[in-house]
């Protein structure tokens, strides 16, 4: 079974820059998650969903790159996942480009 969380977007305090840390910013998120299905055993969406942006928000991480890992390795602990892949992207720090980092691993 596969899940998709897409164009997920909220804000937060993201970033290393001072004016990153003094007002949120859009974060935008897509994930797409494997899993098996069997049995009702199931994985919330709802729960993915919340888990990253509670996470993002409460840790207010400096790198993006350090949200993804933190995220990925989250994610990975609490759900039997076969694959995954997360990006995170910040739509609004530049006027011509959505910045992103991707993180996508098969887990056997």
């Amino acid at each position: 079974m596969r899940i998709y969380i897409e164009d997920f977007q909220f804000k937060t305090i993201i970033g290393i820059l001072d004016f990153e840390r003094d007002f949120p910013q859009d974060v935008l998120i897509d994930l797409i998650i494997d899993y098996d299905f069997s049995d009702g055993k199931f994985i919330n969406y709802v729960d993915i969903r919340d888990l990253i942006k509670e996470t993002m928000i409460n840790w207010k991480f400096g790198l993006l790159e350090d949200a993804l890992e933190h995220l990925f390795h989250l994610i990975l602990q609490e759900h039997q996942i076969k694959y995954m892949r997360l990006k995170i992207g910040k739509p609004s720090i530049l006027k011509d480009a959505i910045v992103s980092v991707e993180m996508e691993k098969t887990i056997e």
